[in-house]
């Protein structure tokens, strides 16, 4: 089938730009309808102060096949997802997949700061916006979404369960904030199991976002300049690479049996045969345990 979501309602929560952008147009691309959320509008830019909107997000989901509807919300304020979540339910009658996406903590965390030494407003703003916002959201969007059997809840994070578990990720709040987000997909599995829903925890590899590529200084036409400086981002992945994960669960009818899980886009892509946009098949998480965490020279054969 072309379109296998044709008729699935999706919500991507943070879908303004990354992973969360590249995961509401696949879903567009199998047939879905997408509610994608954010703070950043053509009218009103978040503190990013970046010129990626979620109306943007709807058109592209749009073009891709599906129908973009682009809400502006606040995930820190239950009144806004409330109101998100009841048109939903008033438009559609249903909420067959949920991507809790919601991070907005790039320019919060310190690259290896103790917690004493960290900032603490900056700290606890981060855990707010990647813990507390993804628990509003379930709160309001789960009722909806386990009125119909079957639904699909994606929480998104930096790193697998695994690799995290033995790996200190970047400073006190970024380790405590990714690993909330795990732990959160593992509770969530216990809860929806029993009640016919599924519920999953995915990390993209080293992501080519927007505020990757402007940090490099490239562009995804030209993002291997990169490598002079950066070697091991010859392993980095498009947005687009966990979108279709995304898509390839939520069109999956065993499903189930990720229920708890915690997933990356490298092993789903083995399990489902989906590619990157270059035909690619990048496996991130295992080549920064093989390869980049030991020290090796970059070099991504058989990683991709």
């Amino acid at each position: 089938m072309s379109h296998p979501l044709d008729g699935r309602i999706a919500l991507v929560a943070g879908a303004t730009r990354g992973a969360g952008r590249g995961i509401a147009v696949e879903l567009g691309a199998a047939g879905a309808t997408v509610y994608v959320t954010g703070r950043s509008t053509r009218t009103r830019r978040s503190e990013y102060d970046r010129p990626e909107t979620i109306e943007d997000t709807a058109d592209l989901v749009t073009e891709a096949g599906g129908h973009g509807i682009a809400v502006p919300t606040d995930h820190l304020e239950p009144e806004q997802v409330r109101t998100l979540v009841d048109r939903i339910a008033d438009e559609q009658g249903r909420l067959d997949v949920l991507v809790n996406d919601i991070w907005g903590g790039e320019t919060l965390f310190e690259w290896d700061s103790t917690v004493w030494e960290h900032d603490l407003d900056k700290g606890l703003r981060l855990l707010r916006l990647a813990v507390e916002t993804h628990a509003i959201t379930n709160h309001y969007a789960l009722p909806l979404l386990l009125r119909h059997p079957g639904g699909l809840v994606v929480e998104m994070t930096d790193g697998t369960a695994e690799y995290n578990r033995d790996t200190y990720r970047v400073s006190f709040f970024y380790d405590i904030a990714k690993a909330s987000v795990l732990r959160m997909a593992f509770a969530l599995g216990h809860e929806l199991g029993p009640r016919g829903a599924t519920a999953v925890a995915l990390t993209p590899g080293w992501l080519r976002s927007e505020m990757m590529l402007d940090t490099f200084g490239v562009s995804e036409d030209n993002w291997r300049d990169a490598l002079v400086r950066v070697p091991h981002f010859a392993i980095s992945e498009t947005p687009r690479y966990v979108g279709r994960a995304v898509a390839a669960l939520a069109a999956d009818p065993e499903v189930a049996r990720w229920n708890g899980r915690s997933l990356s886009s490298g092993s789903l892509a083995r399990e489902y045969g989906f590619t990157d946009l270059d035909g690619s098949r990048p496996d991130a998480w295992r080549y920064m345990v093989e390869v980049q965490d030991p020290g090796k020279q970059a070099d991504t054969s058989g990683y991709r």
